[in-house]
């Protein structure tokens, strides 16, 4: 929302970006003075009496809000990263039902006495690289264009050479039966690179373009990026090796979450927005211009692939059919959805940190009719996002999700889903 100096003008956030809608204007009046200094009387003239300004009705939901600042918030703290954020989309709209940061400011202070507190909006002002969870680019490429289909079979080896660099996947392994769905459950850079040598450069890069990737969303905040996805032109070898496991590219949360958006909403991805509508000073109610639709893929691919990001919060006690975000599953309802996690750069030597990561994920609840749409990052942890060992933002996710849910009283998906195949027999 951001903050107002002493003469009540904003200084960030919505409160500058619509400052000349919220602030009004000042009255005025003309008249004369004596050489005494004293108002002559009967010389008022060209009186303008004062405007208020309009009241800005924003898409964010209070009590939502609310909860996922909580939830960020402690998060942070159990976790031990550097900053966390979190963004709630509703799935049919694409507006912005919450969006929360750890450790912001008190707008109700002087900002200039909390140098220690978060004042930017990480969400859409700062991008990173995403990891895992760019594989749904290359997951939904492939159903689009007939290249796989959730069950084929492929043989994936542990790594695999493209562009001139060797590519392994995060767990050591021989040459391994996993379908195209166990592919994103399991989260194999192998063998989400061997479709994507299917899909081929110029269809891929097409279709980062559609996800609303290296373009800003137009969401209404002041210093939105646009992140960063290089110009096919410029693409050495190793770029493709690259982009479709999350490296290579950068993209802010609120991005990332718009991606998702599109699978859950059968295809069309909404750019986000947050201003819903204005209100005069007299009453009056101005609605928002809503942005177009933009189609990604076809509601069957998208329905395809929401079920397919089943698999990554599938459980599995022997662990073969088990995903990467099993701990982001809300018992009685289909979940979808991915983790991430990308190498951060060192900035000393220009090459990756081998122990430094953003940890991420995205997805979406219910799968058979999808409501919301929740994104997570999280900078630097040294613990999952619940205090328990590892790097996964899953716990939060779970958290986050749950509580919505309930709180609106969503039915439970009358179908859990059939059990679904990572690794072949």
């Amino acid at each position: 929302v951001g903050g107002i100096d002493w003469d009540g003008h904003g200084l960030m956030g919505l409160e500058e970006s619509m400052d000349s809608v919220l602030a009004g204007t000042n009255g005025s009046v003309t008249y004369d003075r004596g050489s005494d200094g004293v108002v002559i009387p009967g010389s008022y003239r060209n009186r303008h009496d004062a405007v208020n300004g309009s009241t800005v009705q924003l898409t964010l939901d209070s009590d939502i809000q609310f909860y996922v600042q909580q939830q960020v918030q402690l998060a942070k703290n159990v976790s031990g990263a550097r900053n966390v954020s979190a963004v709630v989309l509703d799935a049919k709209t694409g507006q912005v039902l919450a969006m929360a940061n750890d450790n912001t400011f008190d707008p109700s202070q002087d900002v200039g006495r909390q140098s220690d507190r978060q004042i930017g909006n990480l969400a859409v002002t700062s991008p990173f690289e995403p990891g895992s969870v760019n594989k749904i680019v290359a997951a939904a490429s492939v159903i689009e264009f007939g290249l796989s289909n959730p069950d084929e079979v492929l043989s994936v080896p542990g790594s695999i050479n493209m562009g001139g660099v060797n590519i392994r996947d995060a767990w050591g392994h021989g040459v391994m039966p996993y379908t195209t769905t166990g592919i994103f459950g399991k989260s194999s850079n192998v063998g989400t690179l061997m479709l994507a040598q299917r899909i081929g450069p110029e269809r891929y890069y097409e279709m980062l373009g559609k996800f609303g990737l290296g373009q800003r969303t137009g969401v209404g905040l002041p210093g939105e990026s646009a992140g960063i996805v290089p110009p096919i032109d410029q693409w050495s070898g190793s770029t493709f090796s690259n982009l479709p496991i999350g490296q290579g590219l950068s993209m802010t949360l609120l991005q990332m979450t718009g991606m998702y958006q599109a699978i859950a909403n059968d295809g069309m991805r909404i750019p986000p927005r947050i201003v819903k509508a204005t209100i005069a000073a007299d009453g009056t109610t101005t609605a928002e211009p809503q942005p177009g639709g933009i189609r990604v893929v076809s509601p069957e691919t998208a329905r395809t692939v929401r079920n397919m990001l089943r698999a990554v919060v599938q459980r599995d006690p022997m662990g073969t059919q088990q995903g990467t975000g099993a701990a982001a599953a809300v018992e009685g309802y289909q979940i979808a959805g991915k983790t991430g996690t990308a190498q951060q750069i060192n900035p000393g030597c220009g090459c990756y940190y081998d122990d430094v990561y953003w940890i991420t994920f995205a997805g979406m609840a219910p799968v058979d009719d999808p409501r919301y749409v929740v994104g997570l990052m999280m900078d630097a942890p040294v613990r999952n996002s619940d205090g328990t060992p590892g790097h996964s933002a899953a716990p939060l996710f779970r958290s986050i999700t749950a509580w919505l849910l309930q709180r609106d009283n969503v039915p439970l998906s009358p179908d859990p889903g059939p059990p679904l195949t990572l690794e072949a027999a």
